[in-house]
């Protein structure tokens, strides 16, 4: 079992030593709001314990990875009124912080996004960022409840 890395940010965020807007946590993973998103509502599902990569989760978590990218990717769509979800992994190329991370995030019909140079939509203050964190936060639980989710909802 790999357990938290010095130096890693988002141990850190997990640890609750940074601040950080959360929109999820379960006994495994933890969903919180990307620094820079590439639109708001952009969301980075990390496992509590430090994987670098896709490669290196236990296979046991691998359900519980999906499960929760599955949920998110419901609740940003619905609360951020997006017309779908880019979901996505890197895997050391491209990986600025080298602990697992999914990306969930809001995509709508000629966004911008084209290949890979995306320009970043930052969010306008710290307010707008919790709006939009609370609102993902909400529809999660929502979304646990409605859909019956593996997902344990009680910690939320």
């Amino acid at each position: 079992m790999a357990s938290a890395q010095p130096n890693c940010i988002f141990c850190e965020i997990i640890a609750g030593q940074i601040p950080a807007f959360i929109v999820h946590q379960d006994a495994d993973f933890v969903a919180f709001l990307d620094r820079h998103p590439l639109f708001p509502g952009h969301v980075l599902l990390s496992p509590r314990n430090h994987y670098e990569t896709l490669l290196d989760l236990p296979a046991d978590l691998n359900g519980a990875a999906m499960a929760n990218t599955q949920l998110l990717a419901k609740a940003v769509e619905s609360c951020m009124e997006a017309h779908g979800t880019f979901i996505a992994v890197n895997n050391r190329v491209s990986q600025t912080v080298p602990h697992l991370h999914i990306h969930i995030v809001p995509r709508r019909r000629k966004d911008g996004l084209k290949g890979f140079f995306w320009p970043r939509q930052d969010y306008k203050d710290d307010s707008d960022r919790e709006s939009v964190r609370a609102a993902i936060a909400s529809e999660v639980k929502r979304l646990s409840t409605d859909y019956n989710s593996p997902v344990d909802s009680s910690t939320l």
